[in-house]
């Protein structure tokens, strides 16, 4: 099982980045969360990581911070929710922000966020009120710099990866989008708005 890795970040391109530990290239895909923190291209990165088997596939799931980890793992003990969903939530909201929403049992809030409905915001709340307290803990996130060539397709693009229709995504990330942000910042901003 592979539970943290430490390397170089040689690649960078939401949902998916790759970190080399000493010549070894991990393909991992990180919630946008974690690709606000992360650092310039060439630089040391140390993430808490999520080993994920199936009988077709292998996947590997990058998290700054390990309440990112834990968020991740416990909401997909809810009936329902996989690994798609459960990015989506932690690329949609903060951990504080989703622990307080399901404690508060704010299923409209939660609907916002892409691939939520409401029997699954219900079951949610449901099923992880007792342990919202324990989510918590995750700080806020600040953007990082990439330089990319066109941020906003690289955020429209991300936008449909968590779930977002391709004309919904091109909206929200062209309404988000200001003079020289990085397409983490315009999707970072496009969730916000699509929460209010």
């Amino acid at each position: 099982m592979i539970g943290r890795l430490r390397g170089t970040l040689i690649y960078k391109a939401p949902p998916w980045l790759v970190v080399d530990v000493q010549g070894v290239g991990y393909e991992l895909e990180a919630p946008m969360s974690t690709f606000y923190d992360l650092p310039e291209l060439g630089r040391e990165v140390a993430l808490f990581t999520h080993y994920a088997q199936k009988e077709d596939s292998v996947s590997l799931y990058g998290f700054l911070h390990e309440a990112e980890r834990r968020l991740f793992r416990d909401v997909q003990k809810v009936t329902g929710i996989g690994a798609k969903i459960a990015l989506a939530i932690l690329s949609g909201v903060s951990v504080d922000t989703f622990a307080r929403l399901v404690h508060t049992g704010d299923v409209t809030a939660l609907t916002k966020i892409p691939g939520i409905g409401k029997k699954t915001a219900e079951r949610m709340v449901v099923e992880l009120r007792d342990r919202a307290a324990d989510l918590a803990g995750a700080g806020g996130a600040v953007p990082s710099r990439s330089g990319p060539a066109d941020p906003l397709s690289e955020a429209t693009i991300a936008l449909q990866q968590l779930g977002y229709k391709p004309a919904e995504a091109q909206k929200m990330a062209k309404a988000a989008s200001s003079e020289g942000d990085t397409p983490e910042l315009i999707i970072r901003k496009a969730l916000q708005s699509a929460l209010r």
